[in-house]
């Protein structure tokens, strides 16, 4: 397997991992009744604590750059053009993925925004990679 299919693996992994982060805490806190039933009633998010309402959107924000690094990888892949410098980029995106999480979590300013242009830095020079 090449290091960018790697890369999007771990990084698909690492979204599964969002979830427990995520739905454990949420469920803690709204009780199963609410996270299991229809979810009628409003926005659970907002009856979330700032911590927890903050996993929920390190998740959605990954789902958001997930699909544009599996396009760059497929794109690097079916161009055949992984090399060394796609393998950092994948690696970066992946590392910039792990470390949003806490980041936002924490609510580290700027830093959340910084790691978070990295990763989607990183996924942008790969497109263009695979253009050239």
């Amino acid at each position: 397997m090449t290091p960018e299919l790697t890369c999007l693996a771990l990084a698909a992994l690492w979204q599964m991992v969002q979830y427990v982060l995520m739905s454990v805490p949420a469920n803690r806190e709204l009780g199963t009744d609410r996270t299991l039933g229809p979810r009628d009633g409003g926005d659970l998010q907002a009856q979330l604590s700032p911590k927890t309402a903050r996993l929920v959107r390190a998740l959605d924000n990954h789902f958001e750059g997930l699909i544009l690094f599996a396009i760059a990888v497929m794109v690097i892949t079916y161009a055949d053009k992984g090399d060394g410098v796609t393998a950092v980029l994948s690696g970066v995106y992946l590392v910039a993925r792990i470390l949003y999480v806490p980041a936002y979590y924490w609510g580290l300013t700027p830093w959340r925004s910084l790691i978070w242009l990295a990763g989607f830095g990183a996924t942008g020079l790969m497109l263009l990679w695979g253009l050239a």
